[in-house]
């Protein structure tokens, strides 16, 4: 369910674990950015929820709305529990969609930190970070009762034979 404000009442339990979402259903609205700074980003959100209501889909986390940003457009996706619909927006995730997950506690503004724990992590290991997804699970008017503020970042990455070889792994 969604809370009034809008934030998820209850999120993935992903903190510190590799997921796999290949093929999962998914509904990706474009949205403009400007230096990878989203425009109106509450208003694409709404936007999304209210067709994903008009369609008669269901989330899978309901409010959980992920953000990838570029240098002049992006997107925000939401997971599905099925891509059975006539949008043009409804589609599945790529086949290979390997992700890691930390829930970040703080605020965008120290969540570079945590970016760059996930990123060193990868590479260590011989895998190649690609796009970063992140998804807001508090805001303002919720964080201090639901424990301050939450981010979660999803860094997709792929297997790299190269890195692996460096690393030795």
């Amino acid at each position: 369910m969604i809370l009034e404000c809008g934030c998820p009442e209850a999120f993935p339990a992903w903190d510190a674990v590799d997921i796999d979402l290949g093929a999962h259903p998914a509904h990706i609205l474009p949205m403009p950015t400007l230096f990878h700074m989203p425009l109106a980003y509450s208003l694409y959100a709404q936007r999304q929820r209210a067709e994903i209501t008009a369609l008669n889909l269901e989330e899978d986390w309901p409010g959980v709305v992920f953000a990838q940003t570029g240098f002049l457009r992006g997107r925000v996706v939401a997971l599905l529990k099925s891509a059975q619909s006539p949008s043009r927006f409804v589609t599945c995730l790529p086949a290979e969609f390997k992700a890691r997950v930390r829930l970040h506690a703080g605020g965008i503004g120290t969540v570079r930190h945590t970016v760059r724990k996930i990123q060193s992590e990868l590479l260590d290991v011989g895998r190649m970070p690609k796009e970063l997804l992140l998804a807001h699970l508090t805001c303002e008017r919720c964080q201090e009762k639901r424990g301050g503020d939450k981010i979660l970042v999803l860094r997709r990455y792929t297997d790299s034979s190269r890195l692996r070889k460096r690393t030795g792994h």
